[in-house]
């Protein structure tokens, strides 16, 4: 396995058309030296910052996505939300229906859409906005910014589903950053943890959202 903690911008993957580099060209070259290859287990958001992990075989591919598609890694994120939510910590159940490049809120009766369901707390209220830390249930595209979206609390930043912050200048990307990621090796079974501190476009939007000026810690 390969934990790597990506930058904001940077693609998991290759984009259909496009010669951008992505976290998986990068590592493939750099361990084609090596004579090595590399295989995408699971992919975060290009504008997101944090845990990427890869498989070095298929077998081992192929067993992380088997985890992935049940669940069982505990994937972790830091995310900065306009507002103050009600509650302190919950859950959050919603039903998406993927359209183009954009996941759009659904019945849980429609046939066609798949269901989204996080955990978050409260870590620090801020100015207008407040620090949570998510833990994903399930895994769909965008998810953690569509669901905060979807109760009008949305991720600073995120023009995608919140056009209102086209208009934020503190940090030039979606505030959202995978600080931790668990899952058994695939191999031996047991608990691997990787966890990435928050790069510093986050922590300077924490500092300039601070009520007291000092930040996250």
């Amino acid at each position: 396995m390969v934990a790597v903690n990506k930058p904001a911008g940077l693609l998991a993957v290759p984009a259909p058309g496009s010669d951008s580099p992505s976290a998986l060209s990068l590592l493939s070259e750099h361990l084609s030296n090596r004579r090595q290859r590399i295989f995408t287990v699971h992919r975060i958001d290009r504008f997101a910052s944090g845990v990427l992990l890869f498989a070095k075989t298929h077998p081992d591919r192929d067993a992380m996505v088997r985890q992935f598609l049940a669940h069982t890694p505990v994937r972790r994120y830091l995310v900065v939300v306009r507002g103050h939510l009600p509650d302190q910590q919950g859950t959050l159940v919603h039903y998406f229906r993927k359209e183009g490049m954009h996941q759009k809120l659904a019945s849980a009766k429609d046939s066609k859409a798949a269901r989204a369901e996080l955990r978050y707390s409260l870590v620090q209220p801020l100015r207008g906005a407040s620090l949570l830390r998510v833990i994903l249930e399930t895994g769909l595209q965008n998810q953690i910014r569509v669901q905060l979206a979807a109760i009008d609390h949305p991720v600073i930043a995120d023009r995608k589903y919140s056009p209102k912050e086209a208009g934020e200048t503190r940090i030039n990307r979606v505030a959202l950053h995978a600080e931790y990621l668990q899952f058994p090796h695939p191999r031996t079974g047991e608990p691997v943890t990787v966890e990435c501190e928050p790069p510093p476009d986050f922590r300077s939007l924490l500092n300039a959202l601070s009520p007291r000026g000092g930040g996250h810690r």
